[in-house]
Protein backbone atom coordinates (compact mmCIF):
# COMPACT_ATOMS: atom_id res chain seq x y z
CA UNK A 1 0.00 0.00 0.00
CA UNK A 2 1.39 3.43 -0.93
CA UNK A 3 1.79 6.27 1.55
CA UNK A 4 -0.95 8.23 -0.22
CA UNK A 5 -3.40 5.33 0.12
CA UNK A 6 -2.54 4.95 3.80
CA UNK A 7 -3.08 8.68 4.33
CA UNK A 8 -6.47 8.69 2.60
CA UNK A 9 -7.66 5.53 4.39
CA UNK A 10 -6.62 6.78 7.82
CA UNK A 11 -8.06 10.26 7.25
CA UNK A 12 -11.42 8.92 6.06
CA UNK A 13 -11.83 6.55 9.00
CA UNK A 14 -10.83 9.30 11.40
CA UNK A 15 -13.46 11.67 10.01
CA UNK A 16 -16.19 9.09 10.59
CA UNK A 17 -14.99 8.53 14.14
CA UNK A 18 -14.82 12.26 14.97
CA UNK A 19 -18.41 12.75 13.90
CA UNK A 20 -19.58 9.76 15.96
CA UNK A 21 -17.83 10.93 19.15
CA UNK A 22 -19.61 14.27 19.41
CA UNK A 23 -22.96 12.72 18.55
CA UNK A 24 -22.50 10.19 21.38
CA UNK A 25 -21.77 12.96 23.90
CA UNK A 26 -24.73 15.02 22.70
CA UNK A 27 -26.99 11.99 23.03
CA UNK A 28 -25.81 10.46 26.33
CA UNK A 29 -24.46 13.45 28.24
CA UNK A 30 -20.95 14.41 29.22
CA UNK A 31 -20.04 11.75 31.79
CA UNK A 32 -21.09 8.56 30.02
CA UNK A 33 -20.65 10.07 26.56
CA UNK A 34 -17.25 11.46 27.51
CA UNK A 35 -15.90 8.02 28.47
CA UNK A 36 -17.52 6.11 25.61
CA UNK A 37 -16.60 8.82 23.13
CA UNK A 38 -12.88 8.49 23.87
CA UNK A 39 -12.42 4.79 23.18
CA UNK A 40 -9.47 4.11 20.84
CA UNK A 41 -10.82 5.39 17.55
CA UNK A 42 -8.67 7.73 15.49
CA UNK A 43 -5.56 6.04 16.86
CA UNK A 44 -6.65 2.80 15.16
CA UNK A 45 -6.56 4.12 11.57
CA UNK A 46 -3.53 6.21 12.52
CA UNK A 47 -1.73 3.10 13.79
CA UNK A 48 -2.68 1.16 10.67
CA UNK A 49 -1.40 3.96 8.49
CA UNK A 50 1.84 4.26 10.50
CA UNK A 51 2.40 0.49 10.28
CA UNK A 52 1.83 0.48 6.53
CA UNK A 53 4.02 3.53 5.91
CA UNK A 54 7.00 2.66 8.15
CA UNK A 55 8.95 -0.23 9.67
CA UNK A 56 8.47 -1.81 13.12
CA UNK A 57 11.14 0.34 14.78
CA UNK A 58 9.62 3.59 13.54
CA UNK A 59 6.15 2.31 14.49
CA UNK A 60 7.28 1.68 18.09
CA UNK A 61 8.88 5.13 18.30
CA UNK A 62 5.69 6.76 17.02
CA UNK A 63 3.44 4.80 19.40
CA UNK A 64 5.71 5.53 22.38
CA UNK A 65 4.89 9.22 21.95
CA UNK A 66 1.13 8.59 22.03
CA UNK A 67 0.72 8.37 25.86
CA UNK A 68 2.60 11.64 26.25
CA UNK A 69 0.55 13.21 23.49
CA UNK A 70 -2.58 12.09 25.33
CA UNK A 71 -1.15 13.54 28.55
CA UNK A 72 -0.75 16.86 26.73
CA UNK A 73 -4.31 16.45 25.49
CA UNK A 74 -5.29 16.05 29.13
CA UNK A 75 -3.78 19.47 29.82
CA UNK A 76 -5.72 20.73 26.79
CA UNK A 77 -8.98 19.48 28.34
CA UNK A 78 -8.04 20.87 31.76
CA UNK A 79 -8.14 24.35 30.24
CA UNK A 80 -11.84 23.78 29.46
CA UNK A 81 -12.39 22.74 33.08
CA UNK A 82 -10.45 25.55 34.75
CA UNK A 83 -10.79 28.62 32.50
CA UNK A 84 -14.53 29.02 31.62
CA UNK A 85 -15.77 29.26 35.24
CA UNK A 86 -13.35 32.16 35.73
CA UNK A 87 -14.63 34.10 32.72
CA UNK A 88 -17.75 36.17 32.33
CA UNK A 89 -20.15 34.31 30.05
CA UNK A 90 -19.76 36.64 27.07
CA UNK A 91 -20.51 34.00 24.46
CA UNK A 92 -18.00 33.86 21.64
CA UNK A 93 -15.31 35.79 23.52
CA UNK A 94 -15.10 33.18 26.28
CA UNK A 95 -14.96 30.37 23.73
CA UNK A 96 -12.19 32.04 21.69
CA UNK A 97 -10.09 32.78 24.78
CA UNK A 98 -10.52 29.29 26.20
CA UNK A 99 -9.74 27.56 22.91
CA UNK A 100 -6.73 29.77 22.18
CA UNK A 101 -5.35 29.12 25.66
CA UNK A 102 -5.87 25.37 25.24
CA UNK A 103 -4.04 25.32 21.89
CA UNK A 104 -1.13 27.37 23.28
CA UNK A 105 -0.84 24.96 26.22
CA UNK A 106 -0.89 21.95 23.87
CA UNK A 107 1.75 23.47 21.55
CA UNK A 108 4.09 24.43 24.39
CA UNK A 109 3.95 21.04 26.08
CA UNK A 110 4.16 19.30 22.70
CA UNK A 111 7.44 21.06 21.91
CA UNK A 112 8.83 20.05 25.31
CA UNK A 113 7.79 16.43 24.76
CA UNK A 114 9.55 16.28 21.40
CA UNK A 115 12.74 17.73 22.88
CA UNK A 116 12.69 15.35 25.86
CA UNK A 117 11.66 12.08 24.21
CA UNK A 118 14.10 12.14 21.31
CA UNK A 119 17.20 11.57 23.52
CA UNK A 120 15.26 9.33 25.93
CA UNK A 121 14.39 6.88 23.16
CA UNK A 122 18.13 6.30 22.67
CA UNK A 123 18.45 5.00 26.24
CA UNK A 124 15.01 3.70 27.22
CA UNK A 125 12.84 1.22 25.36
CA UNK A 126 9.70 2.59 23.65
CA UNK A 127 7.51 0.24 25.72
CA UNK A 128 8.92 1.51 29.02
CA UNK A 129 8.38 5.12 28.00
CA UNK A 130 4.84 4.34 26.88
CA UNK A 131 3.92 2.58 30.13
CA UNK A 132 5.18 5.47 32.26
CA UNK A 133 3.16 7.96 30.23
CA UNK A 134 0.06 5.77 30.42
CA UNK A 135 0.23 5.52 34.22
CA UNK A 136 0.63 9.29 34.53
CA UNK A 137 -2.37 9.89 32.27
CA UNK A 138 -4.49 7.39 34.22
CA UNK A 139 -3.69 9.13 37.52
CA UNK A 140 -4.58 12.55 36.07
CA UNK A 141 -7.84 11.25 34.59
CA UNK A 142 -8.98 9.66 37.84
CA UNK A 143 -8.20 12.85 39.73
CA UNK A 144 -10.03 15.22 37.35
CA UNK A 145 -13.07 13.03 36.68
CA UNK A 146 -13.58 12.20 40.34
CA UNK A 147 -15.06 15.55 41.33
CA UNK A 148 -18.79 16.28 41.00
CA UNK A 149 -19.60 18.31 37.92
CA UNK A 150 -22.88 18.65 35.99
CA UNK A 151 -22.66 16.98 32.58
CA UNK A 152 -25.98 17.41 30.77
CA UNK A 153 -26.91 15.95 27.42
CA UNK A 154 -27.27 18.25 24.44
CA UNK A 155 -30.53 20.02 23.74
CA UNK A 156 -30.07 20.90 20.07
CA UNK A 157 -29.17 18.73 17.09
CA UNK A 158 -26.07 19.97 15.21
CA UNK A 159 -26.36 20.99 11.59
CA UNK A 160 -24.76 19.14 8.71
CA UNK A 161 -22.04 21.79 8.29
CA UNK A 162 -21.03 21.47 11.97
CA UNK A 163 -20.87 17.69 11.73
CA UNK A 164 -18.78 17.74 8.55
CA UNK A 165 -16.38 20.34 10.00
CA UNK A 166 -15.67 18.07 12.97
CA UNK A 167 -14.87 15.18 10.66
CA UNK A 168 -12.67 17.31 8.40
CA UNK A 169 -10.54 18.55 11.30
CA UNK A 170 -9.85 15.03 12.53
CA UNK A 171 -9.15 13.74 9.03
CA UNK A 172 -6.58 16.49 8.45
CA UNK A 173 -4.69 15.79 11.70
CA UNK A 174 -4.53 12.01 11.24
CA UNK A 175 -3.72 12.22 7.55
CA UNK A 176 -0.82 14.54 8.38
CA UNK A 177 0.48 12.11 11.02
CA UNK A 178 0.60 9.23 8.53
CA UNK A 179 2.25 11.44 5.92
CA UNK A 180 4.97 12.55 8.37
CA UNK A 181 5.66 8.94 9.29
CA UNK A 182 6.17 8.15 5.62
CA UNK A 183 8.74 10.96 5.48
CA UNK A 184 10.78 9.32 8.26
CA UNK A 185 9.71 11.61 11.12
CA UNK A 186 8.27 9.12 13.64
CA UNK A 187 8.28 11.31 16.75
CA UNK A 188 6.53 14.18 14.99
CA UNK A 189 4.16 11.69 13.41
CA UNK A 190 3.31 10.17 16.78
CA UNK A 191 2.60 13.58 18.28
CA UNK A 192 0.54 14.61 15.27
CA UNK A 193 -1.50 11.40 15.53
CA UNK A 194 -2.78 12.56 18.93
CA UNK A 195 -3.31 16.22 18.04
CA UNK A 196 -6.56 16.97 19.91
CA UNK A 197 -8.63 17.12 16.74
CA UNK A 198 -11.43 15.14 18.40
CA UNK A 199 -11.22 17.11 21.64
CA UNK A 200 -10.98 20.43 19.82
CA UNK A 201 -13.90 19.81 17.49
CA UNK A 202 -15.92 18.30 20.34
CA UNK A 203 -15.35 21.18 22.76
CA UNK A 204 -15.90 23.91 20.19
CA UNK A 205 -18.76 22.15 18.41
CA UNK A 206 -20.60 21.36 21.65
CA UNK A 207 -20.04 24.86 23.02
CA UNK A 208 -21.45 26.45 19.86
CA UNK A 209 -24.39 24.08 19.52
CA UNK A 210 -25.24 23.34 23.17
CA UNK A 211 -23.68 26.10 25.27
CA UNK A 212 -20.67 25.85 27.65
CA UNK A 213 -22.20 23.45 30.22
CA UNK A 214 -22.13 20.34 27.99
CA UNK A 215 -18.40 20.52 27.02
CA UNK A 216 -17.43 21.62 30.55
CA UNK A 217 -19.12 18.57 32.03
CA UNK A 218 -17.65 16.24 29.40
CA UNK A 219 -14.01 17.36 29.81
CA UNK A 220 -13.21 15.32 32.94
CA UNK A 221 -14.74 12.03 31.73
CA UNK A 222 -13.11 12.52 28.32
CA UNK A 223 -9.73 12.87 30.01
CA UNK A 224 -10.38 9.70 32.02
CA UNK A 225 -11.62 7.71 29.03
CA UNK A 226 -8.76 8.84 26.79
CA UNK A 227 -6.31 6.68 28.77
CA UNK A 228 -7.67 3.78 26.70
CA UNK A 229 -5.86 5.32 23.71
CA UNK A 230 -2.56 5.05 25.56
CA UNK A 231 -3.38 1.47 26.55
CA UNK A 232 -4.06 0.74 22.89
CA UNK A 233 -0.71 2.25 21.87
CA UNK A 234 1.17 0.06 24.35
CA UNK A 235 -0.60 -3.06 23.09
CA UNK A 236 -0.22 -2.10 19.44
CA UNK A 237 3.58 -1.97 19.75
CA UNK A 238 3.50 -5.74 20.15
CA UNK A 239 0.28 -6.70 18.39
CA UNK A 240 0.70 -5.00 15.00
CA UNK A 241 4.17 -6.40 14.16
CA UNK A 242 3.32 -9.82 15.66
CA UNK A 243 -0.26 -10.44 14.53
CA UNK A 244 -0.35 -8.25 11.45
CA UNK A 245 -1.95 -4.88 10.90
CA UNK A 246 -5.61 -5.93 10.91
CA UNK A 247 -5.66 -8.68 13.55
CA UNK A 248 -3.19 -6.77 15.69
CA UNK A 249 -5.39 -3.66 15.59
CA UNK A 250 -8.47 -5.71 16.52
CA UNK A 251 -6.75 -7.40 19.48
CA UNK A 252 -5.23 -4.18 20.80
CA UNK A 253 -8.59 -2.41 20.48
CA UNK A 254 -10.57 -5.15 22.21
CA UNK A 255 -8.17 -5.52 25.13
CA UNK A 256 -7.94 -1.76 25.71
CA UNK A 257 -11.73 -1.54 25.86
CA UNK A 258 -11.92 -4.49 28.26
CA UNK A 259 -9.21 -3.34 30.68
CA UNK A 260 -9.95 0.41 30.72
CA UNK A 261 -13.11 1.70 29.00
CA UNK A 262 -15.59 -0.78 30.48
CA UNK A 263 -14.32 -0.42 34.09
CA UNK A 264 -14.29 3.38 33.74
CA UNK A 265 -17.84 3.39 32.35
CA UNK A 266 -18.98 1.28 35.29
CA UNK A 267 -17.24 3.62 37.74
CA UNK A 268 -18.79 6.73 36.16
CA UNK A 269 -22.29 5.21 36.14
CA UNK A 270 -21.85 4.13 39.75
CA UNK A 271 -20.71 7.64 40.70
CA UNK A 272 -23.72 9.16 38.95
CA UNK A 273 -26.08 6.85 40.82
CA UNK A 274 -24.80 7.92 44.23
CA UNK A 275 -26.84 10.74 45.77
CA UNK A 276 -25.04 14.03 46.04
CA UNK A 277 -24.25 15.13 49.60
CA UNK A 278 -26.67 17.69 50.99
CA UNK A 279 -25.84 20.50 53.33
CA UNK A 280 -27.22 20.15 56.87
CA UNK A 281 -30.31 22.15 57.67
CA UNK A 282 -29.59 25.36 59.56
CA UNK A 283 -30.23 25.22 63.28
CA UNK A 284 -32.94 27.72 64.28
CA UNK A 285 -31.77 30.34 66.76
Amino acid sequence: MTVLTAVLLSATLSAVVAIAVTLVIERWGGRIGGVLGTIPTTIVPAGIGLALASDAEALSASLAVVPYGMLINGCFLLVYVLVPPRLSNDGGGALVLTTTTALVVWSAFGALILLALDPLLLRVSPMTLALVGTLALAALGLFVAGGPRPAPAGHRSPGAVEVMARGLAAATAIGLAVYLSGLGLPLLAGLSSVFPAIFLTTMVGLWLSQGPDVPLGAAGPMLLGSTSVSVYACLAMWALPTLGVWWGSAVAWGVSIAVWTLPCSWWVMRSDSEPAPTAPAPVPP
